[in-house]
């Protein structure tokens, strides 16, 4: 079979750019203008055009050149015109993807022009498509309300169209916006409407393995965190079958060591570090989860605060991971001071700072919010600079049976003075 001479010269020029990509990024930039440039005599042509396309893309993304990727996307309008209107979604996103995190603001700009271009083709499925991934920009960029709010729209016209699969990533996307800004009943039935309509279809593993990703985070908000590692695990081996290295997978990991030292596990974090499958991810956010797993075994105060400091971006950059170990600081801080003040019914402010490594105004509010939840029963002296303890109150059953009887006499005098009113 005869090769038409354009698709010979597409094919050779495709080769050409991808041998020059490393060496001569300029030159194989050339001969991907090229390629685009012409037309296309079949499908054959189409397909190297889009080849090219995506990667033209990508040596932008490798080159760090997000303003000429953004000028490809809009100069690939006039190609994407001539393909089927299914592949130019998928075209138009990976070309988006491909911009790097430090550029956000134009990925997203680029993002809500092309929005604007599908509106006035009235390529809604695209235009669907694009409102959909500018969601997720939106969340990593931390504008919640705004994505929350662009959700709303979205469900009403979805729901009509019945695409469950994009109404499951829609009603997964307001969860997560709405946990983000502590919505959680919110973020609960978003992500019980997710999990409903995915249960209805054939759900890809991808969705599946985010839809675990969130339900472990709102578990694990919820304390529960038992159920919580279950979904993380399910997420861990979801993301990992299809790309052992998708940081998605090394998220639901680190969230599975937190869920182990949380719940008081520590002696379990090592053996998971181990799996197999756990090596690609190898590094510091591990390590940091490793050593604040260290700090609870120990129950050391100054080792937690050290690999809060030592992993300071890894611990204090994901929100959930800086919201649960604010939570156990603050235990292991509590367990730390009812250590040091039990045997004592009298003792100095300052000798409890010191014995555990805090600052004085920390620990007096801190044993001032302890004596309100009634951890212990004391009161702090502060004319002195002293905590004093008190043992805890034994209640008199006489003065429980006082109030019972006062209580039945209150009632019956109650119920008297009831009927003479009705006499009178």
């Amino acid at each position: 079979m005869a090769i038409a001479p354009e698709q010979q010269d597409f094919s050779e020029q495709l080769d050409q750019a991808s041998s020059f990509a490393t060496s001569d990024p300029a030159k194989a930039e050339q001969i991907y203008r090229d390629v685009l440039s012409k037309k296309a005599a079949d499908e054959d042509g189409l397909r190297d055009q889009e080849t090219a396309l995506v990667k033209l893309g990508a040596l932008y993304r490798d080159h760090n050149k997000a303003k000429e990727l953004a000028q490809l996307v809009a100069d690939s309008r006039t190609f994407m015109s001539q393909i089927a209107k299914a592949k130019t979604a998928k075209l138009i996103r990976t070309l988006i993807d491909y911009f790097p995190a430090s550029s956000r603001d134009l990925q997203m700009q680029v993002t809500t022009d092309n929005i604007n271009w599908a509106r006035e083709e009235k390529r809604v499925f695209l235009r669907q498509s694009l409102e959909i991934k500018l969601v997720g920009l939106q969340l990593d960029a931390e504008q919640y309300r705004v994505a929350l709010s662009a959700t709303e729209s979205l469900l009403k016209e979805l729901k009509q169209l019945d695409d469950k699969i994009i109404l499951t990533e829609v009603y997964l996307l307001e969860s997560r916006a709405a946990h983000a800004i502590q919505n959680l009943p919110r973020a609960k039935s978003a992500l019980a409407s997710a999990r409903t309509t995915a249960n209805s279809i054939y759900c890809p593993p991808l969705l599946q393995a985010q839809l675990d990703l969130q339900s472990g985070a709102i578990n694990a908000d919820d304390k529960d965190y038992k159920t919580a590692y279950s979904y993380f695990f399910e997420a861990f081996e979801g993301f990992g079958q299809i790309d052992e290295k998708d940081p998605r997978a090394l998220k639901a990991l680190k969230y599975m060591l937190l869920c182990k030292v949380m719940m008081g596990l520590p002696d379990d974090v090592p053996p998971l570090l181990l799996l197999k499958s756990a090596a690609p991810h190898a590094g510091k956010d591990l390590d940091a989860l490793r050593a604040t797993a260290t700090a609870l075994k120990e129950r050391s105060l100054e080792l937690f605060k050290t690999a809060l400091k030592d992993y300071q971006e890894q611990l204090q950059q994901d929100p959930l991971i800086r919201s649960h170990l604010s939570y156990l600081y603050d235990t292991l801080l509590e367990q730390n001071l009812v250590r040091v003040i039990e045997p004592y019914s009298a003792v100095e402010l300052s000798y409890i700072a010191q014995e555990v490594g805090q600052s004085l105004q920390v620990v007096e509010e801190k044993l001032s919010q302890m004596i309100l939840d009634q951890v212990f029963h004391g009161v702090l002296n502060e004319s002195v600079g002293t905590l004093e303890i008190y043992d805890e109150p034994v209640e008199d059953p006489m003065y429980t049976t006082a109030l019972d009887t006062l209580k039945q006499v209150g009632d019956v005098v109650k119920s008297l003075y009831d009927k003479a009113t009705q006499v009178v």
